[in-house]
C-alpha cells in the first residue's frame, strides 16, 4: 500500500472530512450537468459554448483536486510539523482554489444535482421566505466589495495570532473552521474581480485592480514581520523537538515569510495584469465618438447672396436672343445705305 493511502486508512474519520465533502459537490456537479451532456450528444449545443463548457469543467474538478490536496494527507501531515507547509495551505486556499472555482462558474449545476423536492421549497425559502429574510441580508452585505475585503484581511490578522494560531494546530475544529473561513471570505473578494455566472462582478477596471492591491498589501505586512523576527512566533513549532529536514523554528518561519510574500501573491498579480490588458484593449477597439451640437441662433451662416444677373449685351453671342440679331442686321443695312447715298 502506498504511503499516502496507508495515512488515509489510519487516519479517523473526521480527519477525512474534506476529501468526503468533495466527494459531494463533485457529485452533484456531475449530475447536474446530465441535461447538458445530453444536448451536447444529439449535437443541440454550439460548438463555442462547448468549449466553454470543457474549460469550465476543468477548472471545477482542477480546483476539487487542489482542494483534497491541501487539506488531506499528506500535505496536512507536514503543516503540523512545519510552518512554511502550513502557509503553503493557507497560499491553495486563498490564491489557488478560489480563483478555479469563480472561473468555473458551477453554482448553477451543483444546484441542479439536487433532488427537485429539495430545491423548490429551499428555493423559495431562500427567495421569499420570511425566515431566509436575515440570511438575504447577510449575503447582500458580504458581497459588497469594501465588506468582503474587510472580512478577508482581519480573518488573515486574526488566524495569525500567536494564540489563535496554535490553537488550531491542536484542535481539528478550529483547523476546519480557519480553512473555511479563508476558502469563503476569499470566494467573496475574488467574486468581486472574476465574473462567475449568474453572478457578475461591479467594479470597473480601476476599482478591481485597486481591490487586489488591497487585498495583497496587508499579507506582505504580516510576511515583512514574520521575516524581520527574531524569535519564533509560535509555541507550537518552537516547542518541537524534531522537524523534518532538520531546519530551526525561525529558518521555518523565514520560510514560511518568504511563501507568503511571492507565491501567494503571484495569482492577484495576474488578475492585475489581465485586467489592464483587456481594459487597454477594449478602449482601443472602441471607436472616437464626436459630439454634434446644434448650432444657435446666433451661430446660423446668413445667407448666400444672389448670383449677379448677367445683362443681355454681356452674354455671349450664341445665346443672345434673336430678336437682338434681327435689329443689328437692320442697323448695319441703314448704315450702308446712307454711306452708300
Amino acid at each position: 500500500m502506498t504511503p499516502i493511502g496507508s495515512l488515509l486508512i489510519e487516519s479517523s474519520p473526521s480527519d477525512n472530512l474534506p476529501l468526503i465533502g468533495v466527494v459531494i459537490v463533485g457529485g452533484l456537479y456531475w449530475l447536474g450537468g446530465r441535461r447538458y451532456r445530453a444536448a451536447a450528444r444529439r449535437g443541440a449545443i454550439p460548438a463555442d459554448r462547448a468549449v466553454k463548457q470543457r474549460w469550465r469543467d476543468i477548472s471545477f474538478y482542477l480546483a476539487l483536486v487542489v482542494l483534497v490536496f491541501t487539506l488531506q494527507e499528506p500535505l496536512d501531515h507536514y503543516a503540523d510539523k512545519l510552518f512554511w507547509v502550513h502557509m503553503v495551505q493557507h497560499v491553495l486556499l486563498l490564491s489557488i482554489v478560489p480563483p478555479l472555482v469563480m472561473l468555473a462558474a458551477p453554482w448553477m449545476r451543483v444546484w441542479r444535482g439536487l433532488p427537485l423536492s429539495w430545491r423548490r421549497p429551499a428555493a423559495r425559502w431562500a427567495v421569499q421566505g420570511r425566515t431566509g429574510a436575515p440570511l438575504r441580508g447577510l449575503a447582500r452585505l458580504v458581497g459588497r466589495p469594501l465588506v468582503a475585503w474587510g472580512l478577508l484581511t482581519v480573518d488573515i490578522a486574526v488566524w495569525h495570532v500567536p494564540a489563535v494560531y496554535d490553537l488550531t494546530l491542536r484542535s481539528n475544529v478550529v483547523h476546519y473552521t480557519e480553512h473555511a473561513t479563508f476558502l469563503i471570505f476569499a470566494l467573496f473578494v475574488w467574486g468581486q474581480v472574476i465574473d462567475s455566472p449568474p453572478f457578475h462582478r461591479r467594479l470597473s477596471p480601476p476599482r478591481r485592480c485597486g481591490l487586489v492591491v488591497a487585498t495583497i498589501i496587508p499579507q506582505w505586512i504580516l510576511a515583512l514581520m514574520l521575516a524581520f523576527a527574531t524569535r519564533p512566533w509560535y509555541a507550537a513549532y518552537s516547542d518541537l523537538g524534531h522537524r523534518p529536514g532538520g531546519i530551526s523554528a525561525l529558518t521555518d518561519q523565514h520560510l514560511a515569510a518568504g511563501v507568503m510574500w511571492v507565491p501567494a501573491a503571484l495569482p492577484w498579480a495576474l488578475v492585475v495584469f489581465i485586467t489592464v490588458y483587456l481594459w487597454m484593449a477594449e478602449e482601443d477597439r472602441e471607436p472616437p465618438t464626436e459630439t454634434v451640437r446644434p448650432r444657435g441662433p446666433e451661430e446660423r451662416q446668413p445667407p448666400l447672396p444672389p448670383a449677379p444677373a448677367v445683362p443681355p449685351s454681356a452674354a455671349p453671342p450664341s445665346v443672345q436672343p434673336s430678336s437682338d440679331r434681327a435689329r443689328e442686321r437692320v442697323l448695319v443695312a441703314a448704315t450702308e445705305r446712307r454711306i452708300h447715298a
